[in-house]
């Protein structure tokens, strides 16, 4: 489904991604991992448009998107959340989710304002997409900002799906959670996988990243190291020593339950 080809980007002196040449398949969870300044996030930008490659392309279902911008690479079907998050401090949780659809006949508050047809139903498609989230119906209407951390978690990532990608980008999405709060994500992720979208995200958690994942990626130093299964990346030394060592490496063969 996603294909890059050499995937390169320089900054000055620094080669912060070095010819990644990479195959994610539709359907399933697949991890992008390393340690920090791997340029995981660098990788991240790159496939949805934030950052223009030095070279190299990007292809999603065989189409070129290395020149487009952000917000056609979204009309392509690629969403994605960001490892800061990112809300409107005055929207309401509908409308935060509603601001994802994407039309033509004009923004979206002005469709609300006009009500009709189409503004029932980007309502409805928005709070059917915060329903399949875990967002209890209470929240709709409350102000985005005044949820618990991890239920805006749960709003960004409805955002980005109510505009139905076929992939979907997640940077860091357990970043800062509590057990509770992670292993209800390793659900709604693996849901959201269940569901047909592909879901490539990028992840420090590698307990919650190893029960959820179907694929492993390991950058280091901008280069890709390893790429296949996560138990068999688990084991590989080159990634025990660029990133795991060894006692996490322990840990992680222990059953993982995250998201079962």
């Amino acid at each position: 489904m996603l294909h890059l080809d050499r995937l390169t980007r320089r900054y000055a002196g620094l080669l912060a991604v070095d010819a990644v040449t990479l195959d994610i398949p539709a359907g399933g969870v697949h991890a992008l991992v390393g340690p920090n300044g791997a340029g995981k996030t660098t990788l991240f930008n790159m496939v949805s448009g934030l950052v223009v490659p030095s070279s190299g392309r990007v292809l999603l279902d065989g189409a070129d998107l290395t020149k487009l911008p952000p917000e056609q690479r979204a009309r392509a079907g690629i969403g994605r959340t960001f490892q800061a998050i990112r809300l409107f401090p005055d929207l309401t949780v509908r409308e935060t989710a509603m601001a994802g659809v994407r039309t033509r006949t004009g923004p979206i508050r002005a469709i609300l304002g006009r009500g009709g047809t189409e503004a029932k139903a980007i309502r409805a498609r928005a709070e059917a997409t915060l329903d399949r989230a875990g967002l209890a119906r209470e929240t709709f209407d409350r102000i985005a900002t005044t949820l618990s951390y991890g239920d805006q978690r749960r709003l960004e990532i409805a955002r980005a799906l109510v505009a139905n990608p076929r992939l979907l980008l997640l940077d860091e999405p357990a970043a800062g959670m509590n057990p509770n709060e992670t292993a209800r994500l390793g659900k709604l992720v693996r849901g959201i996988a269940a569901d047909g979208v592909t879901v490539l995200l990028v992840e420090h958690d590698m307990g919650f990243v190893m029960g959820i994942s179907d694929t492993l990626t390991v950058l280091s130093f901008g280069r890709l190291i390893f790429h296949g299964r996560p138990e068999a990346g688990r084991c590989e030394p080159c990634v025990v020593e660029a990133y795991l060592g060894h006692k996490l490496a322990a840990q992680l063969a222990q059953p993982q339950l995250v998201g079962d």
